[in-house]
């Protein structure tokens, strides 16, 4: 089955004719309207016999299908039909083809990914906190977003967070902290995109100015720091703003974020990429000055490889399961 969110992406579900494509397919298509249940249409359809889930929606929409897909262990598509669509970016399906990423359901490859939580709450993509999810939280922000950011950075009203570092050292900060499903790669198309999110780790990324730590400056240097690690846990006097998969919300502290290894399986079209675009781009410095040489000088693309060893292997579509 399919559910599709008419109003997500500016109503890409219904420019695509999205519930006649499916329907094309033999793919049930249901329409999310304005009040109902998302959970409970999804559970009443595998309930009623479907073998498999899609989502077309925005990724907060994609959570909640993914999450209950893997609850029952059935396989799930994203169709990205959102309007930036992240989730879809990174695991490898072209945000370009929108009805073709229903021909996962009918002929897919497969492979697994991991889901990470917050507090019970699964996200497929990231969770901000700090300045810009205090900023998202006030009233005036959607009439004047760039001025209330400025004044939240300006106002010292910023939620104090507090978190143990990679080393174990404590900290205690204003700043933004981003916990995200493994890391994101900073810079790549858009903000940045994730080789990889199948290793079961969470992405921990610290930005903007450094943190007061035994009277010295974290980090020293430089205005980011990122690590990875299984679990995280960030510390609060009071209820915290977060911004989860892009949606506004407040948790209760303290904020304990896990993940589940490959908990869930994904099948992508055949013709889609079937890996995140970073993939292909060497992790250190001197590895990306030798692929890109070999680029330069015709032997051809690195992206083959790591694309390959973006997954678990392949399945024989070639993409990454």
């Amino acid at each position: 089955m399919l559910v599709w969110n008419p109003r997500s992406g500016d109503g890409a579900a219904r420019r695509h004719r999205l519930a006649e494509a499916a329907s094309a397919r033999g793919i049930a298509a249901v329409e999310l309207h304005p009040g109902d249940d998302l959970r409970r249409l999804v559970l009443d359809a595998l309930d009623a016999g479907a073998d498999a889930v899609a989502a077309a929606g925005g990724d907060g929409t994609q959570a909640i299908v993914a999450e209950i897909a893997a609850e029952r262990g059935v396989p799930f598509a994203c169709v990205p039909a959102g309007t930036r669509n992240h989730f879809a970016l990174d695991l490898g399906v072209d945000r370009d083809d929108v009805v073709g990423a229903l021909d996962a359901l009918v002929d897919g490859g497969e492979r697994r990914v991991d889901l990470p939580a917050v507090n019970g709450r699964t996200f497929v993509n990231n969770v901000s906190l700090g300045v810009y999810a205090d900023a998202v939280a006030r009233r005036e922000y959607r009439g004047a977003k760039l001025r209330t950011l400025l004044a939240t950075l300006s106002d010292g009203r910023r939620t104090v967070l507090a978190w143990t570092g990679p080393h174990g050292h404590g900290h205690r900060s204003g700043v933004a902290v981003l916990v995200s499903n493994n890391r994101y790669r900073l810079g790549m198309l858009e903000g940045g995109t994730r080789p990889r999110i199948d290793e079961g780790l969470l992405g921990v990324t610290l930005l903007g100015p450094a943190a007061e730590i035994g009277g010295r400056r974290w980090p020293p240097r430089r205005a980011w720091r990122q690590w990875s690690a299984p679990a995280f846990e960030v510390r609060a006097s009071g209820p915290v703003p977060a911004g989860i998969d892009g949606e506004s919300v407040v948790l209760d502290p303290p904020l304990r974020f896990s993940v589940r290894p490959q908990a869930l399986r994904v099948r992508i079209a055949r013709s889609h990429p079937g890996a995140s675009p970073s993939a292909a781009i060497p992790d250190r410095v001197p590895d990306l000055v030798r692929a890109l040489a070999r680029m330069a000088f015709g032997h051809g693309s690195p992206a083959p490889a790591a694309v390959a060893a973006a997954g678990r292997g392949t399945d024989r579509s070639g993409v990454p399961a």
